[in-house]
């Protein structure tokens, strides 16, 4: 099937018109990441992360209006997956020191309601657990079931048939809980997930997944330098630095302009890169592939009429091929959820930008250099 045939556009004669909306874009996204800059998940930021999920829809603004009060700082409170999801996510790691109590006097308060007039002990408290002696291992077992049960983060220091003592985790997940147990008359819920990310490991992460992104790029460049010529290789890396960086720049510029397109940069984000990074080569790679055959059918031929031939040629199998990514990218871009979104929001658009640098970019780049060191290009 062929979308196009025998078309005849001389698209490298308008590259400087295509120079200009390049940078023009590089520059506007640039901008807006040093002044406005990212946000980040809290993969790379650190915090706490936590998904519940209710029995019934719920209205994501009166859960808002709840934990707003629960004493946890700036709480961000959004939907996950569909209606009955709920995603929060919180700078914190842990609990701060004026809730922490209050927590164990919830705790204490459920022991007293499971197992009335069991005597206990605390021996060991931390910042996000607290541990308890009971009067022996068989209480202590039936304890922690009934615990456990009732939705508390409970089990026995140890496995051992002297044991006598049972450890609860004291979270940030306990204190929403137990904030919002009861609140939505007729609606329960439970917690799915829970993920902690300390700040330094965040950290780490950022780095990483830099380099990765980096790597890909040397990898590329050394690859394509093998397969084609340097040049050819240079082109196509440059033109994946202009999509990578036109797109990131897209992070910085719509967050809190667009509804719906408040995204953080996570590992979600850097996988969909490393993603778009290899796409967009195979779009180049396929231009790249008929200029080299044209180059050899056609020696005389000027390379500027080559490059035009070549991209003529390929434009049916780009269209199609782009096409198909981008629908389907789009219907998870509208109806993936909040999960998937920033994952098909970077195909989306990256695949868009991708496919015009093949065309705008990577060719003319190769012309330039030929035109300008006076180098006919032969394989």
């Amino acid at each position: 099937m062929q979308l196009l045939k025998n078309i005849k556009v001389d698209w490298l004669s308008k590259r400087k018109i295509f120079y200009i909306l390049s940078t023009s874009l590089f520059l506007i996204g640039m901008i807006n990441v040093i002044f406005r800059g990212f946000h980040f998940g809290i993969d790379f930021k650190g915090g706490t992360e936590i998904v519940l999920q209710y029995d019934k829809p719920i209205q994501i603004s009166k859960v808002r209006d709840i934990v707003e009060k629960v004493g946890l700082g700036n709480l961000e409170v959004k939907t996950f997956g569909g209606e009955t999801g709920v995603l929060l996510r919180t700078d914190l790691q842990n609990l701060p020191p004026t809730i922490f109590p209050k927590v164990v006097a919830n705790i204490n308060k459920e022991i007293d309601l499971l197992y009335p007039g069991l005597p206990k002990k605390i021996v060991d408290s931390t910042v996000s657990s607290v541990t308890y002696e009971l009067p022996n291992h068989d209480t202590t077992t039936t304890l922690v079931t009934k615990l456990f049960n009732a939705g508390y983060q409970a089990g026995k220091v140890s496995e051992s048939i002297d044991n006598k003592q049972m450890v609860v985790n004291v979270g940030i997940s306990e204190w929403i809980k137990e904030n919002l147990r009861g609140k939505l008359a007729g609606n329960n819920f439970k917690i799915v997930k829970e993920d902690h990310v300390g700040p330094k490991i965040g950290k780490e992460l950022k780095e990483d997944a830099m380099i990765a992104i980096f790597f890909s790029l040397v990898a590329i460049l050394v690859y394509l330098a093998f397969r084609f010529k340097f040049i050819f290789a240079l082109g196509a890396v440059l033109a994946l630095f202009h999509d990578v960086m036109i797109t990131l720049g897209l992070y910085a510029v719509l967050y809190g302009v667009i509804p719906g397109l408040n995204l953080e940069i996570d590992l979600t984000v850097v996988a969909a890169f490393l993603t778009l990074v290899g796409y967009s080569v195979n779009d180049t790679v396929i231009v790249f592939d008929r200029v080299r055959e044209n180059l050899k059918i056609h020696k005389t031929m000027p390379l500027i009429d080559v490059l035009n031939m070549s991209v003529n040629r390929t434009m049916s199998r780009t269209l199609l091929t782009g096409g198909t990514t981008l629908l389907t990218t789009f219907v998870l871009l509208i109806f993936g959820g909040e999960v998937l979104r920033p994952f098909a929001f970077t195909l989306f658009f990256g695949i868009i930008i991708g496919t015009y640098s093949s065309i705008f970019v990577a060719s003319p780049l190769v012309l330039e250099y030929a035109t300008k060191k006076k180098k006919k290009i032969k394989f």
